[in-house]
């Protein structure tokens, strides 16, 4: 079975419980602090990662992590059956599911924002403000920045493309030019 298909699978039982336990965003708040301290600490994901360990060794370690950061009883259980089957390593993944469903479930929307230069978070504020009353839904923006688009903007919400970039009109111009028009 594909990483993509495992991950949504385990994501998709914890959010189903969360839902039905009203929740979802708590356990999405769990799992988020725990990808960081996941990521940021080498030593800690390799050893709950490894077969090399012995099982009851990991999970020592990975519940005084959990006691530590006083983790709901729903998420210990979940990261527990990760470990017992190996699933560890798909942990970003589900995590990842979890918060498109998530965001789903709470009438959020992920844009992707692409600019040439870096944005001022006024300007960001108003493009998000701009798409939150254009589609009736709240954005999550991810900004990235690529030079290659000379400026302006380009959007993508879902399968939705807005490209307002210079190189974008520079094509229109171009093509129109061919067409003589």
């Amino acid at each position: 079975m594909s990483n993509s298909r495992i991950a949504r699978r385990y994501a998709r039982a914890l959010f189903t419980l969360g839902k039905e336990y009203g929740a979802y965003l708590e356990y999405g708040r769990e799992l988020d602090e725990f990808v960081k301290h996941y990521k940021q600490n080498n030593d800690f994901r390799y050893v709950i990662s490894s077969p090399l360990f012995a099982m009851n060794d990991r999970k020592k370690i990975l519940n005084a992590v959990l006691d530590k950061a006083g983790f709901s009883s729903m998420t210990r259980n979940f990261f527990n059956v990760l470990l017992d089957k190996n699933r560890m390593g798909s942990i970003e993944s589900i995590i990842d599911c979890y918060s498109r469903l998530a965001d789903e479930a709470s009438n959020i929307v992920r844009a992707q924002i692409i600019t040439a230069i870096p944005l001022e978070e006024e300007t960001l504020d108003r493009v998000v403000s701009t798409f939150e009353g254009l589609i009736s839904k709240s954005v999550r923006a991810e900004v990235i920045e690529d030079p290659d688009i000379i400026g302006g903007i380009i959007v993508r919400i879902g399968d939705t493309y807005w490209d307002g970039s210079i190189k974008a009109q520079i094509e229109g111009f171009r093509e129109s030019f061919r067409r003589g028009e």
